[in-house]
């Protein structure tokens, strides 16, 4: 009876030994993990308090020399100004195009002796068209009525007996492509009742062409004048960078990474491209103000309703960031040149 108790006892005695090196590993990982978890929120908060001590000390530095700085945020802005007003322009231009219905509407002219029903019956059918945006329908009388006005011919066209002219159809397109015009045109005039279908592509191919040359320009006036304010930023910072170049190779000897060097560079390229694009958006504003009331003057002149076109929210928006990744593209560039020109020596 006692030799069961005895192995029962020393049963229970390794097991709890067991158990307990189980616990005691179970809370050793426990502390591991809480540890590494611990470390890694230690390293991230270092890393956002250096990325807002850095961004900090940029904008003071910058403070500290404002003549300096206002006058690169300036050449950035005058960069900026110009590719944005030939953009503004364009789009200007386009307006004026969508305008101009008839340089991209299609003269349907129907047969002589068509009946009013017939005419509505294909404007209804010409309207049903996917690619055709609005029908506007001018009888034989209205087009008689019109041409009397237009040549002051009243007296010699009662003379006639019947009205010579056609009804006519105006239909206008959804899409101003000469190609897809010209393609309307032909599935136009190959409808029943329909006597010639017109367009003046030539016009049209203009427009096309001088919208497609403006585009073309100012691409490669933004291209050209990004390379200029590329040039500003990255001079600018190389300045900065001969000025420090001692703490550079201090901080790199006792271990600094790149990353590390290159921040506080990076930071004063963002705030150099920011200055510029609000000086920027804040130069076209001004321009707009000054121009807009004596071009509006001359398009009313003209019996138009013409108004300079503006940035607004949206394009302000695009022009701080555009500017902003060039100041840090400019730094980029300029301090990865002299952090390799500083390790080669």
């Amino acid at each position: 009876m006692t030799q069961p108790d005895k192995n029962s006892a020393g049963k229970s005695s390794a097991q709890q030994k067991a158990a307990a090196q189980s616990a005691g590993t179970v809370q050793k990982r426990k502390r591991g993990a809480n540890t590494s978890k611990l470390s890694l929120d230690a390293r991230y908060e270092s890393w956002l308090r250096h990325h807002r001590q850095v961004a900090v000390d940029s904008a003071e530095r910058l403070i500290r020399h404002p003549v300096a700085s206002i006058l690169t945020m300036l050449a950035i802005a005058i960069a900026l100004v110009l590719p944005a007003m030939l953009w503004l322009g364009l789009g200007s231009v386009r307006a004026l195009d969508y305008d101009l219905d008839s340089s991209a509407r299609v003269t349907v002219y129907m047969e002589s002796g068509a009946s009013s029903q017939q005419v509505s019956n294909l404007a209804d059918k010409i309207r049903d068209e996917q690619s055709v945006g609005s029908v506007k329908v001018i009888t034989a009388d209205e087009g008689l009525h019109e041409f009397q006005q237009a040549l002051g011919v009243n007296d010699a066209t009662s003379l006639l007996d019947t009205n010579p002219l056609p009804a006519t159809l105006l239909v206008t397109p959804k899409e101003r492509e000469p190609g897809a015009v010209q393609s309307l045109s032909q599935q136009l005039g190959e409808m029943d009742g329909v006597d010639e279908a017109r367009v003046d592509l030539e016009w049209l191919e203009r427009l096309h062409e001088i919208g497609v040359l403006g585009q073309r320009v100012t691409l490669g006036l933004a291209v050209l004048f990004g390379l200029g304010v590329l040039l500003v930023v990255g001079n600018t910072i190389r300045l900065a960078v001969e000025n420090r170049r001692k703490e550079i190779e201090v901080v790199t000897l006792i271990g600094a990474t790149h990353a590390f060097v290159r921040r506080p560079f990076l930071y004063s390229g963002a705030w150099y491209g920011l200055g510029g694009g609000v000086l920027a958006v804040a130069l076209l504003t001004l321009g707009r103000g000054w121009l807009s009331s004596p071009i509006s003057s001359l398009a009313q002149s003209y019996g138009s309703d013409y108004t300079m076109p503006s940035l607004g929210v949206g394009g302000s928006l695009l022009l701080l960031i555009c500017s902003i990744l060039l100041g840090l593209l400019g730094a980029w560039i300029a301090v990865g040149r002299h952090l390799a020109d500083i390790r080669a020596r």
